[in-house]
């Protein structure tokens, strides 16, 4: 399931990638074009959906309660991943696409006003000794003085303890934007949620009726209980501002759209398909629909949350989800059905 994950994410790359090329959107919004075409919702729609396939009669996945309990478990896993996958692959490609639109908006701004102010700017740079001294004079009232320090003072090892420098790297390591997206707290529960499961002393500690402290297992799954339809409420919310939402261009709706529920999908039955007659893939029909879903799904709603943190297309988002999600309830239907017969 990780190898299946990370090929949706760089194949929607790609195709969002192809997407900008032909339609050419504005700046600001190609990061936003690239996270939703590679990031599909693996979190709470798997879980919604699972469940009620596996409860229902026609369910061509067996016993309904084996169903359910393996279900959730993929499903949770392809949440889990999925996380990660958001916070740290699509976050960086947006806060990246941000930055240089940010960076590019400085520059011109900046031109426009020395060009039409007309000041006189000059640098002139004073070497003394091992110093060095950067005067920048211009139409102000005072000249501004930066002082460097020496050569040989920034050279000096300065004796600092053990405890500090672990915490300043620690520091700098959570203030690196490459990494901020990686203690995100869906990503943090995730990684939490992986050590329990893997170590089994800790698993035995909390999971289970008979656990020491298995009131921790009750106490999460309550609060994932009432997170589905939190979120659900919270993605209601954000689709009602694209109907207020500034214009998108038409073109590039309309090929998010067919990369989500055409090119994605039928890349999704070659590569899993595939990938059973090679015998990668178990001959596991829940399993292999799961996988094939992840194929089919709407953009993530995180990447309405990483628009809003980045100030870049926040509107657009809330435009491009819309029509994505007003079409996942037709779309996600009839590749379910397609699917559950292609494994069946």
């Amino acid at each position: 399931m990780p190898v299946n994950i990370l090929v949706t994410f760089l194949l929607g790359s790609v195709l969002g990638w192809i997407i900008i090329k032909i339609t050419r959107p504005p700046k600001n919004i190609e990061g936003l074009i690239v996270g939703v075409c590679s990031a599909g919702n693996l979190g709470n729609l798997p879980i919604i959906i699972i469940p009620a396939i596996c409860k229902d009669k026609g369910s061509p996945f067996g016993d309904p309660d084996v169903c359910y309990q393996d279900g959730i478990s993929y499903a949770s896993l392809s949440m889990a991943l999925g996380a990660i996958f958001i916070w740290t692959y699509v976050y960086n490609i947006m806060r990246i696409s941000s930055s240089k639109v940010y960076i590019e908006g400085n520059k011109s701004s900046d031109t426009i006003t020395l060009e039409a102010s007309g000041d006189d700017v000059s640098e002139s740079f004073i070497e003394e000794g091992s110093e060095t001294i950067t005067q920048v004079k211009g139409n102000v009232d005072d000249d501004a003085y930066i002082l460097l320090l020496s050569k040989n003072q920034s050279e000096q090892k300065v004796k600092v303890p053990m405890l500090h420098k672990m915490k300043h790297q620690c520091g700098m390591v959570l203030s690196n934007p490459n990494f901020r997206g990686i203690f995100s707290p869906a990503t943090l529960g995730a990684i939490v949620g992986f050590i329990i499961g893997v170590v089994p002393q800790l698993r035995s500690l909390m999971i289970g009726s008979n656990a020491p402290l298995h009131v921790i297992e009750d106490s999460t799954s309550m609060l994932g209980d009432a997170a589905i339809p939190t979120i659900t409420l919270i993605m209601g919310a954000n689709l009602l501002k694209g109907l207020k939402g500034a214009s998108t261009p038409f073109w590039t709706i309309i090929g998010i759209i067919g990369v989500r529920y055409i090119l994605l999908p039928i890349f999704g039955i070659l590569i899993v398909k595939g990938a059973t007659q090679l015998g990668l893939v178990p001959v596991d029909p829940l399993y292999q629909f799961i996988l094939l879903l992840q194929y089919a799904l709407p953009p993530a709603m995180s990447i309405g949350t990483i628009a809003q943190l980045f100030g870049a297309g926040e509107s657009e988002c809330s435009v491009i989800m819309l029509w994505t999600y007003a079409l996942a309830s037709i779309a996600v239907t009839l590749w379910s059905t397609y699917f559950m017969w292609l494994v069946s």
